[in-house]
């Protein structure tokens, strides 16, 4: 199954020689989230859960100077920006004991939202899933993120559980 883009998209592997790009991507993520937040500890995560069996892809905008209205230029000198990012590994279903597939990360930069970017990159979290022989993907996402909300639902994703938290006053 190939993943279908928006002209001017490509998705292209990573490695984990980018582990700084991806703590970034996670640190804009939660900026956004939760802006003036402490971050320190998503280093620690990186460090904990990146690995060769947690795989990342890139989202990139295609930039050439035929498409910033400079002189045309061959495809071969296109260079291209990343604009998002996806960060997958796996989980275990505590109700039933099955290995599946967790999305980590779904990021797009805000001015390229809404253009079927982050469906994108979820269809291509579906290939690697199906390639593994997993039968579902989870994922978190904030109560407060909407627009997420309203894509996951859009895909098919339904809620199985709630994650309920109390903040403790300290004494």
């Amino acid at each position: 199954m190939s993943v279908s883009l928006p002209a001017g998209y490509t998705i292209r592997q990573g490695s984990t020689l980018q582990r700084a790009l991806l703590l970034k991507f996670l640190q804009v993520t939660y900026a956004e989230i939760a802006p003036g937040g402490d971050q320190a500890h998503l280093a620690e995560t990186v460090d904990q859960y990146f690995s060769n069996e947690t795989p990342l892809w890139w989202m990139h905008q295609v930039v050439s100077e035929e498409l910033t209205g400079l002189t045309s230029c061959p495809a071969s000198q296109s260079k291209t920006a990343v604009i998002g990012c996806l960060w997958l590994g796996t989980a275990i279903a505590q109700s039933t004991g099955d290995r599946h597939t967790h999305v980590f990360l779904l990021y797009i930069a805000p001015a390229h939202r809404r253009r079927g970017l982050g469906s994108a990159l979820m269809q291509q979290a579906e290939v690697w899933a199906r390639q593994r022989g997993d039968r579902q993907i989870s994922l978190q996402v904030f109560t407060a993120n909407q627009p997420a909300l309203n894509l996951y639902r859009s895909l098919g994703y339904e809620t199985e559980s709630l994650w309920m938290v109390k903040e403790l006053r300290k004494n």
